[in-house]
């Protein structure tokens, strides 16, 4: 290397140094601490203190670690399918050359852009048990409604619902997915005779296939990272219905003081979600379709 890419160099290096900087202080050293904690004794108040694998055994033996795992893959399983499905749907149906359909796109993104918070105080008015709007119009009907976050039988399902008003992303992505799939194909089809039903599943399908891959892994991992609705709306649950895996990491660190362990557990979570992608990219293989380029 000679003088002038060397000096070169150095001015790249200066000019991503900020990012290099960034990474180094707010994702590698976290990681490589958390790494650390996980073998280790630590309250927050005292010195972390040695004890191997230990965190990682008592994980067989924690009943609320198989209750959190258990209520995280109830909870992520149902969220992903069910907005997997209504995403594609939704799509389908407003690029069908509908009036007002662009009106109601924006109707379908809108609520990704509320926070959090307000939303999930919304949906606890939506789901109150007396007073609630579910209630009263299924009472107009003459049913009777549950009680919604009170009910460990109706607690998660609640959440579930909950996570389908979120699906505006998903809708846009797929979106300009269905909007590169060729006319020629459909022109294809059309002189052969072809169905709506059978040029959706034979034409349609395949080609946003890996777009509807990329909106499920994303849904996934979300979904195993699930923390301010159930935390906002139920803290848990009534019998821990709605105990998610991240508010039991988030229990263990700052309510019990035992930030190894939690430090354990997120790594747990964090395999879990690698795990899960890569199946998921190897089941794929055999559903999803690419164009050549």
């Amino acid at each position: 290397m000679n003088a002038s890419e060397r000096a070169e160099l150095r001015r790249g290096l200066l000019w991503i140094s900020p990012w290099i900087i960034g990474t180094l202080l707010f994702l590698v050293v976290p990681v490589a601490m958390s790494i650390g904690f996980s073998f280790t004794d630590y309250s927050l108040l005292d010195r972390p203190a040695f004890i191997g694998g230990e965190n990682y055994s008592e994980l067989a033996r924690d009943p609320l670690f198989w209750m959190s795992l258990r209520n995280t893959g109830i909870y992520m399983l149902a969220s992903t399918i069910l907005g997997t499905l209504l995403a594609v749907l939704v799509a389908v149906l407003l690029e069908q050359r509908l009036r007002g359909a662009g009106a109601v796109r924006a109707i379908v993104f809108l609520p990704t852009l509320v926070p959090l918070v307000a939303a999930s105080i919304g949906w606890l008015w939506l789901f109150n048990a007396e007073r609630g709007l579910l209630n009263r119009l299924l009472s107009l009907v003459g049913l009777s409604g549950p009680n919604w976050l009170g009910d460990p039988a109706w607690a998660m399902p609640s959440l579930i619902i909950m996570s389908l008003w979120t699906i505006g992303s998903a809708v846009v992505i797929l979106t300009a997915a269905l909007r590169e799939v060729p006319t020629t194909l459909y022109e294809a089809a059309d002189l052969d005779g072809m169905g709506p039903l059978t040029r959706f599943r034979t034409i349609t399908l395949p080609m946003i296939s890996p777009t509807i891959l990329f909106n499920a892994i994303v849904s996934c991992i979300w979904g195993l990272q699930v923390f301010g609705a159930p935390l906002i709306m139920t803290r848990g649950g009534p019998q821990n219905s709605t105990l998610v895996y991240s508010m039991y990491i988030f229990k263990n660190a700052f309510e019990y003081g035992r930030m190894g362990y939690a430090s354990a557990l997120a790594w747990i979570q964090f395999l879990v979600a690698i795990a899960l992608t890569t199946a998921a990219l190897l089941i794929a293989r055999r559903f999803v379709h690419y164009r050549a380029a």
